[in-house]
């Protein structure tokens, strides 16, 4: 082999271990929506047509997201370690800026004719979110404008939230109260910028 073309392949490793330029970090300042929008005018993209498709706003798009992944495209629940050291598998399925369980993930993909769409693709997990959340909306009676409770949905599962398995759960309201909270700043900041 030619050291030209040694050189080469070592160069084309290097690169692909670059961790894709960046492709699945967060956007710099989480708390300000219109810096997501302007820093990230594909998410913005997306948001809004899972709007218009499922009328779920873009503020509760984004609290709900920011409070799954951070808007990272390949976030992962951690690992789960036997002994403290022993790594034995991740803590669910859940993957992706929705971070969405694999078998709802399946049951989206039959029910929307979607076999290609892809959990870490800005766009299909924000069509997901907006289907989860109409889901809830038909099924709980929740509105695509509360947050809170959505989120609660959308964490316990629609079984779940009928049930009403959040209430022993003080961990869980705490957050689903800070999503709300996130949604409402967000959509008052949306109102102010331009996006």
């Amino acid at each position: 082999m030619s050291r030209f073309f040694r050189a080469l392949v070592i160069l084309s490793l290097v690169a692909s271990c670059g961790g894709g330029g960046g492709k699945f970090s967060a956007p710099r300042n989480l708390d300000n929506a219109c810096s997501i929008a302007k820093e990230r005018p594909a998410y913005m993209k997306a948001f809004k047509k899972a709007e218009r498709k499922w009328g779920v706003p873009i503020h509760v798009q984004m609290a709900a997201m920011y409070q799954e992944s951070k808007f990272i495209g390949d976030a992962r629940t951690p690992l789960k370690y036997t002994l403290g050291v022993i790594p034995m598998g991740r803590q669910s399925s859940a993957f992706g800026y929705a971070q969405a369980l694999d078998a709802t993930w399946k049951e989206y993909q039959v029910d929307q004719g979607k076999r290609s769409a892809r959990r870490d693709r800005i766009e299909d997990a924000s069509d997901f979110m907006g289907w989860y959340m109409n889901l809830s909306r038909e099924r709980n009676g929740i509105s695509l404008n509360d947050a809170r409770n959505q989120y609660l949905a959308y964490h316990e599962g629609h079984t779940g939230y009928k049930r009403g398995s959040f209430y022993g759960k003080s961990w869980l309201m705490r957050i689903a109260g800070e999503i709300d909270e996130r949604s409402f700043k967000y959509k008052n900041q949306l109102r102010g910028c331009r996006v």
